[in-house]
């Protein structure tokens, strides 16, 4: 299950660096641009999210013992 939590943060964090290189920054709030500003925060949001249940995983099998 670990891997597999580290493989989807992987692709989440190749989504941000993939909308960072679409980002306009002359124009953030363009059409395109928001885009990549909403798939950019998407990617992160995914990555906090992943990296809590990691540590809740933790957390649970400190507590197991």
């Amino acid at each position: 299950m670990k891997i597999f939590i580290y493989i989807l943060m992987a692709l989440s964090l190749g989504l941000v660096v993939f909308n960072l290189t679409k980002l306009d920054f002359d124009h953030l709030l363009g059409k395109d641009s928001s885009v990549a500003v909403i798939g950019i925060l998407a990617g992160l949001c995914a990555i906090l999210m992943l990296g809590i249940l990691l540590i809740s995983k933790k957390i649970a099998a400190k507590t197991k013992r």
